[in-house]
């Protein structure tokens, strides 16, 4: 007679040789089979035909006289990069819409969480403005913007031109509203942090504890200041910085073509130097650049000179994502 161990033991193999690897957790308690199968990845029909053949093909072993399938989906891993500053005004919104789409031109499925709270603007960097989100059972479904970028940010949900004048505990809850909603199969996340080292970040640093931070400064030492307060909250939480980005560095006249230098030249990269961080590249001061965000309709998007300097930057942080294994 076959013993109860022998037999679930049996079955395991059975079940596993059945799903290709896909069963786990089987029990045996009086004639009743539970077992687990990962469903992550496939689609309802080959779940069902799945679990039809294992019902089917251990139901017919001896001393079984029930089958029960469980299906479980593996929750999806996903990568959060904030994309932080110390000071408003420095362009963080801007570059983080176009590392975005520089990052999804290479491989990654990128989704934007807008988590300025208080002064959203991707909805307009990223042409989704009057586009609401709507809710799956307790949780936001992102809106997919005409760049191919699925977002959520307050700015789809708060009336236009309304103040949000909210305490720290209820921009926290917006915050996970945000972040723990329907990505689907997006794998990498761009935080696009408010300014400063608040309630906000703080509550994202100890709840998502992203894989590494942008800096971005303008050169002037007052952009600088902060930039360095804000690259010490992130090290005291634990998040590797993976380096800093020069913005608004050089104007280039567009009637001679002189470069001139309103807010300095090469602060940021004399910073990252110094407190020992990557400098990613600078992002220069261009109208061209200002009227294509203006518009919806990001550099990176339209391709050209203008879409280089954020095409680099987005290459070196995918090397440094794949240097952490967590890459394409």
């Amino acid at each position: 007679m076959t013993e109860p161990d022998d037999l679930r033991s049996a079955i395991e193999q059975r079940a596993n040789a059945i799903a290709s690897g896909r069963a786990s957790g089987v029990r045996l308690a009086d004639g009743r089979v539970t077992v687990a199968l990962d469903v992550a990845g496939l689609g309802a029909d080959e779940r069902e035909l799945l679990a039809a053949d294992l019902r089917r093909e251990l139901g017919r072993m001896a001393g079984v006289e029930e089958v029960r399938v469980a299906m479980l989906a593996a929750r999806k891993a996903r990568t959060l990069i904030a994309v932080g500053s110390g000071k408003g005004g420095v362009g963080k919104s801007t570059l983080a819409t176009n590392i975005a789409l520089a990052l999804g031109a290479l491989g990654y499925k990128v989704g934007m969480v807008d988590a300025d709270i208080y002064g959203p603007s991707q909805p307009r960097l990223l042409s989704s403005e009057g586009s609401r989100p709507e809710a799956s059972g307790e949780k936001l479904v992102p809106i997919m913007s005409p760049h191919g970028i699925p977002l959520l940010s307050m700015g789809q949900i708060a009336a236009p031109g309304q103040a949000i004048a909210w305490r720290g505990p209820m921009a926290g809850k917006a915050l996970d509203q945000l972040i723990d909603a329907h990505w689907g199969d997006t794998d990498l996340l761009i935080v696009d942090l408010p300014p400063g080292t608040g309630d906000i970040q703080i509550s994202m640093l100890q709840k998502y504890k992203p894989a590494g931070a942008v800096i971005v400064s303008t050169p002037q030492d007052v952009a600088l200041i902060d930039a360095a307060r804000a690259i010490t909250l992130f090290r005291d939480a634990g998040v590797p910085i993976i380096g800093m980005v020069e913005n608004m560095a050089g104007y280039v006249c567009p009637h001679c073509g002189e470069i001139s230098d309103p807010f300095g030249s090469g602060g940021a990269e004399h910073e990252a130097g110094t407190l020992d961080l990557a400098f990613l590249g600078r992002v220069p001061l261009h109208r061209d650049i200002r009227l294509a965000s203006d518009a919806g309709i990001p550099p990176v998007a339209q391709g050209g000179a203008q879409a280089e300097p954020f095409a680099a930057i987005a290459g070196r942080i995918d090397t440094w994502l794949r240097s952490k294994g967590i890459g394409r």
